[in-house]
């Protein structure tokens, strides 16, 4: 076995890399930088050190077009908001030539800007690795991915096939810079077209209810998810959730027209499991449709019951006022269209005291990456009990907090909490 020797002198080792490096804090001032970056930058640490970054390298002013700057900006912004590495490919980034006021030098840069997490998870520094692509670029990108050069030195071959290669990467970078510009319209569009179509109000009469929506972090994770809860009669109403396999526009459309049906189906069919198996017929003719998830709840004020079907989806939780928290599981069957032929939904009913805390949800606020559902389920249910004397609306924004949700969530999240 090797002993770890814990005598190394780390800002040496760091000093000592030959890959330019900086560090930056979240206000994007320079805390820390190697050798190799003064070297590569021209610069000393004094000129450098605890400065912000675009104070010491600010863009030039003769050339108002270029984008270096602004792109290296909206890296480091990717990274505070994701947590995530960002590369950046070949980027023209001039920088003022030292002791030379006012007088720029052409330079091009491939950036890598990689987080440093703090213990919370937030981004506590980001690493700023930079390759000098200058030498092969030299002055400017030209005819067919080649070069127009300008220097009296001819290019070698390797050096001329390295810098068509830098080219073509410039050409690879703003065609996915553009890619993703119209990934966030969609994005955009999607999310609009989802809000839309969820209520923006509560029609619970008499009832105590709140709701939360969440879109995903990332663009292009818009997803399908949805809510509904309507009145029925004056002790009587209904509330429901689903979530539609895929994202974007597609499963914002598909999750409007399922809602609108369920929404519909609701108010005639004889309960819940009447009410999707007719949801059922109609997904089947829905292009997006397969596979969806849903499951619907009819609440008696009068009885004090709940009759309740879903179609594949996460159960409900009812958490009774001495703080037992009861999964509503016993009506679960196969999501929407996944048979091929349909068939009649179970239904189940049970028992509530009035005080005790119903929610219904997607799967995004309890599924995690490397573990079971299981595990989400516990984690949602022990903070549903620690939690349900308070009011809906508190209840909804402690359960996000507590399942992570505030620091940006993978996928979508609808979340509904009644007081029964």
């Amino acid at each position: 076995m090797i002993e770890t020797n814990r005598d190394i002198d780390y800002a040496a080792l760091f000093n000592a890399i030959p890959t330019p490096l900086s560090v930056l804090n979240p206000e994007l001032v320079v805390v820390e930088a190697n050798q190799a970056y003064l070297d590569i930058t021209g610069r000393t640490r004094e000129e450098v050190l605890n400065r912000p970054l675009f104070e010491v390298f600010p863009q030039n002013p003769d050339d108002p077009e270029a984008d270096g700057l602004e792109n290296l900006r909206a890296s480091f912004q990717r990274v505070l908001d994701t947590g995530k590495p960002d590369t950046i490919l070949l980027q023209r980034y001039d920088i003022p030539v030292r002791g030379e006021e006012g007088r720029y030098e052409e330079r091009y840069w491939s950036p890598l800007n990689t987080p440093v997490l703090a213990p919370d998870g937030s981004v506590a520094l980001i690493i700023n690795r930079v390759e000098d692509a200058t030498a092969y670029v030299r002055d400017s990108l030209v005819r067919s991915g080649g070069l127009t050069l300008r220097s009296s030195d001819p290019m070698t071959g390797r050096e001329l096939a390295e810098a068509e290669l830098y080219a073509r990467a410039r050409e690879l970078y703003e065609h996915n810079q553009r890619l993703q510009q119209a990934h966030a319209r969609e994005h955009q569009v999607a999310l609009t077209l989802q809000k839309a179509m969820l209520p923006t109000h509560m029609p619970l009469k008499h009832r105590h209810a709140a709701v939360r929506y969440r879109p995903a972090a990332g663009s292009l994770n818009v997803c399908g998810d949805w809510y509904d809860l309507i009145n029925l009669s004056n002790d009587r109403f209904a509330v429901a959730v689903g979530d539609v396999v895929g994202r974007g526009l597609e499963a914002a459309s598909v999750m409007g027209q399922l809602r609108s049906a369920l929404s519909a189906s609701m108010r005639v069919a004889d309960g819940p499991a009447q009410a999707l198996y007719g949801l059922d017929l109609y997904a089947r003719s829905l292009d997006g449709a397969l596979a969806t998830t849903t499951v619907k709840i009819d609440i008696d004020t009068h009885t004090h019951t709940l009759t309740y079907s879903s179609a594949g989806h996460p159960p409900p939780m009812l958490c009774h006022p001495d703080k037992h928290v009861e999964y509503l599981d016993q009506a679960t069957d196969v999501p929407l269209a996944a048979r091929s032929r349909p068939s009649h939904r179970p239904q189940a009913i049970t028992a509530y005291t009035p005080g005790s805390v119903l929610i219904l949800y997607t799967d995004g606020l309890v599924e995690r990456r490397g573990e079971s559902i299981d595990a989400g389920l516990e984690r949602l249910a022990e903070s549903l009990a620690r939690h349900s004397d308070l009011d809906p609306e508190e209840i909804a924004d402690n359960l996000l907090e507590d399942q992570g949700m505030n620091d940006g969530n993978p996928d979508d999240v609808a979340l509904v909490v009644i007081r029964l």
